[in-house]
């Protein structure tokens, strides 16, 4: 690394640039390392927020890094160190598993500072998983985005703790501020949702896929007390990112529970301080645990009551008793 004396020329890998808890933390970061003076490079294949990225004064290196085929890997591997020497690059920082292989291999090349960040808590279903994985524990620097995270990557690859920081994510509290939302945002939301105003809004924030427990709240919307509230409606709030199979089951059980008019899915929002503006109670109902859980961070910093599976990371960012005094409660936790 360049002296502090010297702006420092950082690189995130991430595959695309669009929903998600990595892909959003990329921003912010970026963002930091620009507000420190320093030049932000994201290598990526782009998507929904590379506006925002070049907007806070990042810069885009546009490669196809998603391929998880091994010789992809090693030709994205060469892409990359070329970009390293082009760009003199001081530090790399790989954020998902096949660009963190392809980073890892033209780090050793280049003799670059390689940092991962372990975002997910990964399936590991035999050695090869585990082998494919492992490269988000090889970092020169490991960030944990929990404590949970932590002992995971201490527990399954044998990591020292003092090879690991842990680096909470965060929310903006300048966005994620309910001062911050105006009332023209707030009908712009309301209107592209088919709100009038006076409902009880429950809302999910969440990619749609089997394990953020979408299906589970459509059941429960379908079971009292819920069903037997008039005004409620329930808003599920994300992409399929191309899971269409499992959108398509989702709206399925919408129409089998006759629930068209209480259940909608709504499809990304890009707006999620609006959103969250709008709901009396927002819910992270994830079946599996949560390396972190941005949403349950997001509606606490809106100051809007949220109920969360007590499983993984939740717990430490939600307090409920009996972990905390009552006088401390932040949410609700309830068994996945």
């Amino acid at each position: 690394m360049r002296s502090r004396s010297r702006p420092a020329t950082v690189l995130q890998v991430i595959p695309a640039l669009d929903t998600g808890g990595a892909e959003r933390t990329t921003i912010d970061v970026a963002a930091g390392l620009v507000r420190r003076g320093d030049r932000a490079l994201v290598a990526s294949a782009g998507g929904r927020l590379e506006s925002e990225l070049a907007a806070i004064g990042g810069e885009l290196v546009r490669l196809p890094l998603a391929s998880k085929s091994p010789a992809e890997i090693v030709r994205n591997a060469g892409r990359i160190a070329h970009e390293l020497g082009r760009l003199e690059v001081d530090l790399v920082h790989a954020r998902s598993r096949a660009p963190a292989w392809s980073a890892l291999l033209a780090c050793r090349r280049r003799a670059v500072p390689f940092v991962t960040t372990y975002h997910g808590i990964y399936a590991e279903r035999g050695p090869l998983k585990r082998l494919y994985n492992s490269v988000m524990a090889r970092g020169d620097r490991v960030i944990a985005n929990s404590r949970y995270t932590a002992e995971i990557v201490a527990a399954r690859y044998g990591t020292p703790f003092k090879r690991i920081a842990i680096i909470p994510r965060g929310a903006d509290l300048a966005r994620f501020a309910p001062e911050a939302v105006t009332a023209d945002r707030r009908r712009a939301l309301r209107e592209a949702w088919g709100l009038s105003g006076g409902e009880t809004l429950v809302l999910n924030v969440a990619r749609l896929t089997a394990w953020k427990g979408q299906s589970v709240l459509v059941e429960a919307a379908s079971l009292p007390p819920l069903s037997e509230i008039p005004d409620l409606v329930v808003v599920l709030a994300g992409d399929d990112q191309g899971r269409a199979g499992y959108r398509k089951a989702i709206e399925g059980e919408i129409a089998a529970r006759r629930l068209a008019r209480r259940v909608r899915a709504v499809g990304h929002v890009d707006d999620v301080p609006a959103a969250l503006s709008l709901a009396d109670v927002a819910v992270v109902a994830s079946t599996a645990p949560e390396a972190f859980g941005r949403a349950a961070v997001e509606a606490e910093a809106m100051g809007v009551p949220v109920v969360v599976t007590a499983l993984g990371a939740v717990r430490e960012t939600v307090l409920a008793p009996p972990e905390v005094a009552p006088g401390r409660r932040t949410g609700w936790h309830v068994p996945p």
